[in-house]
């Protein structure tokens, strides 16, 4: 809330704001982030367990990808716009004893300057929930500028192949802008139950592919987003997901 010329004003959010208010513990039980383990055995291998190497994961959520890299003796750092899932995150650490450091931030605002070797997004942590394209574009350039030369960038997000071809009767997917409308209902961690009218952005690997060229990524590959991340999976319209893995 705020004042306007001695009225109180509501400041709007967005509902990505919105869905993970006192949200932590509720955050943890989610399906998609049961598989961390795996997830972090591919991060591991793409750094090729070089532990001196510094990783940024941008959209931490309650930490889990930073929390089973610290165990492994990595060095990370985690970003995320929520309060309450960092400060989760940082309940979980302390209980382990990790030395981490999360950040609250904004991800279209990212200052770091070639501070890290790794660079990732997974499970769309911040990339394809924003409500306009430059805003995923600012996300990509805040990437670039943190990776050091040579840095790689890892990052999961919506494959519009899959929904093209697989288009909803109920109109809910738009085939101009890519996006998917929908609304979601979640309950916090107190039970209080909410309702959210969300939007997502899928996008085209030809798109990507021309993005992070621009941003000075040389080597740009894609493969498809099962269960387990891996390169053996050929992208096609049948992922929901597709896996980037790019490098400077």
């Amino acid at each position: 809330m705020r004042k306007t010329n001695g009225e109180v004003e509501k400041i709007s959010r967005k509902w990505y704001e919105e869905l993970y208010d006192n949200a932590g513990r509720s955050y943890d039980k989610e399906s998609f982030v049961q598989g961390t383990e795996a997830e972090v055995d591919f991060i591991a291998q793409e750094l090729k367990h070089d532990r001196s190497l510094k990783i940024l994961d941008v959209g931490c959520g309650t930490g889990r990808h930073c929390l089973e890299l610290a165990r492994r003796g990595y060095n990370v750092t985690g970003l995320d716009l929520s309060s309450s899932l960092l400060k989760r995150a940082r309940e979980k650490a302390a209980e382990e004893g990790l030395d981490i450091e999360f950040i609250q931030g904004d991800a279209r605002k990212m200052s770091f300057s070639r501070q890290f070797d790794l660079v990732m997004i997974i499970c769309q942590g911040a990339f394809s929930l924003m409500e306009e394209d430059e805003m995923d574009y600012e996300i990509l350039r805040g990437v670039s500028r943190a990776l050091k030369d040579e840095g790689k960038f890892i990052m999961t997000t919506g494959n519009a192949l899959y929904q093209l071809s697989n288009l909803p009767d109920d109109g809910s997917f738009d085939v101009l802008t890519l996006r998917e409308t929908f609304t979601l209902k979640a309950e916090d961690d107190e039970g209080n139950k909410k309702q959210l009218n969300c939007t997502q952005r899928y996008y085209l690997p030809t798109e990507l592919n021309w993005w992070l060229k621009q941003l000075g990524f040389t080597k740009i590959e894609f493969f498809g987003c099962g269960e387990k991340f891996s390169r053996e999976r050929i992208l096609t319209q049948h992922d929901f997901e597709m896996l980037v893995v790019a490098e400077k």
